[in-house]
């Protein structure tokens, strides 16, 4: 396979980084529940005031969610049971390896929003307090893992399914955005700063399956 590098994740995760330090200090307004501070406040505001909320687009999300979730289980699924019947890692498909490196990555991302604050969602849940919401960690978790499953998908043998399949891909990350934007769950700088975040580590797969393809083919000389 061609190798890859990380050079392009690395534009894209400063270019989040640079649009977060944006998000955290531009146009800084009292606009959230409860009176937290919101950055970009006039663009936030407006499309939150356009778009409302709706429970249809939140539930739709939602289960785009669990979907995402279901198909990464599935690789986690796959590669537990190569390393068990091979008893050894380097009998574990490397593109697969790679898949678990990569969740890592994402499930890595997603825990360290819990903790640092940049935004508190535009609406406070049910039986919730204030919630941090950036990035969208829903954008993010659906977006990387439908990704990363069309390039592994798109390392086997051309098939007349092919096409039927990244169009789903595609039209799946597309109501996932859309649909998180118009459930008014989260301000739209949330959910680019998920799309850029996501873009910036859907960059790092294939430059791990290239590596660890080296480490795989070094083990076997």
């Amino acid at each position: 396979m061609k190798k890859k590098s990380f050079k392009c994740a690395i534009i894209w995760f400063l270019i989040f980084v640079i649009f977060t330090a944006l998000v955290k200090f531009i146009d800084i307004a009292d606009i959230g529940p409860e009176g937290s501070i919101v950055g970009f406040a006039k663009l936030n505001g407006f499309v939150r005031d356009l778009t409302n909320t709706s429970d249809l687009w939140y539930k739709i999300t939602q289960i785009c969610g669990y979907m995402g979730l279901l198909i990464a289980a599935c690789f986690a699924l796959a590669g537990v049971m190569q390393l068990i019947k091979g008893k050894s890692l380097y009998k574990v498909d490397y593109r697969i390896a790679a898949m678990g490196v990569y969740y890592v990555i994402v499930l890595a991302f997603y825990a360290a929003f819990m903790f640092v604050v940049i935004n508190f969602r535009p609406v406070i849940m049910e039986g919730e307090g204030l919630e941090s919401s950036y990035p969208s960690s829903h954008t993010m978790l659906a977006l990387t893992v439908v990704y990363a499953f069309m390039i592994f998908c798109g390392y086997f043998k051309k098939s007349k399914y092919k096409l039927l399949l990244n169009v789903i891909c595609y039209l799946f990350m597309a109501i996932t955005v859309f649909g998180r934007i118009l459930s008014g769950v989260h301000w739209f700088t949330d959910i680019r700063g998920g799309v850029l975040l996501s873009v910036a580590i859907i960059n790092t797969y294939e430059p791990l399956c290239s590596a660890a393809e080296a480490l795989w083919a070094k083990h076997k000389a």
